[in-house]
């Protein structure tokens, strides 16, 4: 007895389901150097398609031709959009690539993929936002979402931490929300110099006097690994409730499916189940050597 085949999707009139792994071209419009090594790319597609919807946290994959890909947040206002900006670090050979292009360059593009930030969550609630170096790109999102609600939520609380006063992100805009009336900015770094009148210390040492109501606070918190440990604890130690606060780990991902296997968390994969994680529980994972 002949064994009957399957009809392929044209046979049936049913659509084959998009490539998850497909890149989208997308075109350099303007290149912001941020820092001595962090940058931001605004995009836009190169051909016809509807706008671009992501929800603060999300995350692209972006493929330099002939090197490679990288998974980095977007750290533009969320929402439909026919622009997307990404802040970069050059840290390795897709990123230092990426720096490379100029306006008018193309490069690839998938996504949004990952968890959000849970702003719902947070309303009514006062919001405290903690980040480390680059870790205030995947939060600015938050920034704006807030900004563009601010009924919805009580304080509004920005901690920031660089290693020196040349490594502070967004500088501009720092200042800007430190001038509202409606948002508490600090800014610190690891190591001033001269003529720096700022705050001198690790991120963590300003949570102790922020201004905010700790039974009534969602925080949400992006750094490296040991910062977001103690940042939470610290919070802990203030009293804001454990489920009330984020974090966001983009560690070792590859393809942004949970197909690859890279980032896999213990029973998470961090690209489909994160990258943002309720802390208490992505504490006992963190620090798993063997994860």
């Amino acid at each position: 007895m002949a064994t009957t085949l399957p009809s392929s999707p044209e046979r049936t009139g049913v659509a084959a389901p998009p490539d998850p792994m497909k890149t989208a071209p997308w075109r350099i419009v303007r290149t912001v150097r941020e820092t001595r090594d962090t940058f931001t790319l605004r995009l836009e597609p190169v051909l016809d398609a509807p706008p671009f919807d992501a929800a603060p946290g999300q995350f692209n994959m972006l493929y330099a031709f002939g090197v490679g890909e990288v998974p980095i947040s977007i750290s533009g206002p969320p929402g439909p959009t026919r622009q997307l900006l990404h802040t970069l670090r050059a840290v390795g050979p897709v990123t230092q690539a990426l720096q490379r292009l100029t306006r008018g360059d193309v490069l690839g593009l998938r996504g949004p993929y990952g968890t959000p930030w849970p702003v719902t969550l947070a309303e009514g609630q006062d919001v405290v936002m903690v980040a480390g170096g680059i870790g205030l790109a995947p939060l600015r999102p938050v920034l704006y979402h807030v900004l563009a609600h601010r009924e919805r939520y009580g304080r509004l609380v920005v901690l920031f931490g660089a290693r020196t006063p040349d490594d502070i992100l967004f500088a501009k805009e720092l200042e800007d929300w430190r001038g509202r009336f409606d948002v508490e900015v600090a800014v610190t770094v690891d190591r001033a110099y001269e003529g720096w009148r700022g705050h001198v210390g690790v991120v963590t040492s300003l949570i102790a006097r922020a201004p905010f109501h700790p039974e009534d606070t969602t925080a949400f918190v992006c750094g490296p690994e040991v910062m977001m440990t103690f940042a939470a604890r610290d919070l802990e130690h203030r009293g804001v409730p454990a489920a009330r606060i984020w974090v966001s780990m983009e560690r070792n991902m590859k393809c942004g499916v949970g197909l690859c296997g890279h980032c896999q968390l213990g029973p998470e994969f961090v690209c489909k189940d994160g990258p943002v994680f309720r802390f208490d529980h992505a504490l006992p994972l963190i620090h798993v050597r063997e994860l």
